[in-house]
């Protein structure tokens, strides 16, 4: 416990790494995941610089906020996507099934709830609005919220690339949830990047295939991720009592 309140990124495996005893790990898949996440922002750092996204330090540093930006986005879409997907396969579910998953998803909505506490850190920092609370409560109070902050930056940026291979520790309510949710998010993603014009400066062949061809990947991955789970006797009439 003490490990954790001096460490962030300990804090954040804690949080938002699945955890459940029983649950069907397949290390193989775990690996891809990794890479996807990986391969994508080298992907983006590929298409930046090919395509002189930034020429010298203020561009790179825009971008590379521009990256975090869409990081964080898409954790929020993710924590926006999720009580639709997993509502549903709760849903879906019969008899004690039900009870089981509503009970296991605890876990998940306490990492949802642990990220967004640790953005809210951000504004009683730095918000002008709530500048008298932090006069009120004096130099050690600032420190203190100060010693919060910068613990909460690699909390939440370590939490955020946690929540996007894991999808939220969802595999901790059943395994066939962390496929399902990752495709949903990625075509969402795709289509905000449609919608918002992103990386309009890219040539349209080039922006096409870097915007599709991550719903594409990640469809494939959890297609694959499915069928390997099929192997454990995982399926998803079996998921739903059905």
């Amino acid at each position: 416990m003490w490990r954790c309140v001096r460490n962030p990124l300990h804090a954040a495996q804690r949080v938002f790494r699945p955890a459940r005893p029983d649950r069907v790990e397949d290390r193989t898949v775990g690996r891809l995941q990794l890479w996807r996440t990986l391969l994508g922002l080298a992907v983006w750092l590929w298409l930046t610089v090919t395509y002189g996204v930034f020429s010298d330090v203020s561009d790179a540093e825009a971008a590379i906020s521009d990256r975090t930006d869409q990081s964080w986005n898409s954790a929020l879409v993710l924590i926006c996507t999720f009580p639709v997907v997993v509502g549903a396969f709760v849903a879906a579910a019969r008899g004690d099934l039900r009870r089981q998953y509503l009970r296991r998803a605890l876990r998940p909505l306490g990492a949802i709830a642990a990220l967004i506490a640790s953005m809210a850190m951000f504004p009683l920092a730095m918000a002008p609005e709530i500048e008298g609370f932090r006069d009120w409560i004096g130099l050690p109070g600032k420190i203190a919220i100060g010693v919060g902050c910068l613990w909460a930056v690699g909390f939440a940026l370590y939490g955020i690339g946690l929540s996007l291979v894991h999808v939220f520790r969802t595999a901790d309510i059943h395994e066939l949830l962390p496929p399902a949710l990752a495709t949903t998010l990625v075509w969402e993603m795709a289509l905000l990047d449609v919608v918002t014009d992103a990386y309009s400066q890219v040539p349209p062949l080039a922006r096409a295939v870097f915007i599709m061809g991550a719903p594409l990947t990640v469809t494939a991955l959890s297609y694959w991720e499915v069928r390997r789970l099929r192997r454990h006797g995982i399926g998803l009439r079996r998921a739903l009592g059905r």
